[in-house]
């Protein structure tokens, strides 16, 4: 499980309003309690790994601890992008945003794109799928790191159709 994930389920956790929820992965174990008492949260984080794992993942997880201070700037962001258009994932795979290593992105921020162009590559048991939008518009932020694990549906751009 990595930071992304963790912040992911926080935010989940926060919004829907339940007090407490126990997650067991492996050798990964998280609690996460909240308090509603006006602003106030009270969110635990317990993560238990291998001692190999541990020295890798100890730097993620103090970042995690900002996370809940960060929520809320967080979500009137995503108020702010409902005048974009996603561009999702059609399958689970590897998001590329490169044809090769040694080539270009294929879009950056502030990139104009045509229905049609090819914005990234998914790889899905070792077969490359261009991925091509739907729309034509300017990049205005890219949601996937390149060389990222995404699932099916997941938003990889936002697009500003105008």
């Amino acid at each position: 499980m990595d930071l992304k994930e963790i912040q992911n389920l926080i935010k989940f956790v926060s919004n829907s309003g339940v007090a407490e929820v126990k997650l067991e992965t492996g050798d990964v174990k998280i609690t996460i309690r909240t308090t509603l008492e006006g602003n106030s949260q009270d969110i635990t984080y317990v993560q238990q790994a291998p001692m190999q794992q541990a020295i890798q993942q100890a730097a993620p997880v103090a970042p995690a601890a900002i996370a809940p201070a960060a929520a809320a700037p967080v979500e009137t962001a995503v108020e702010d992008n409902s005048k974009y258009i996603t561009i999702k994932s059609p399958m689970i795979g590897t998001l590329y945003r490169k044809p090769a290593p040694d080539k270009p992105m294929f879009v950056e921020v502030g990139s104009t794109i045509s229905k049609g162009d090819v914005v990234c590559v998914v790889e899905a048991m070792k077969l490359f799928n261009e991925i091509e939008s739907e729309i034509s518009g300017k990049i205005v932020k890219v949601l996937v790191d390149d060389s990222s694990p995404v699932e099916f549906d997941q938003p990889l751009f936002l697009v500003d159709p105008s």
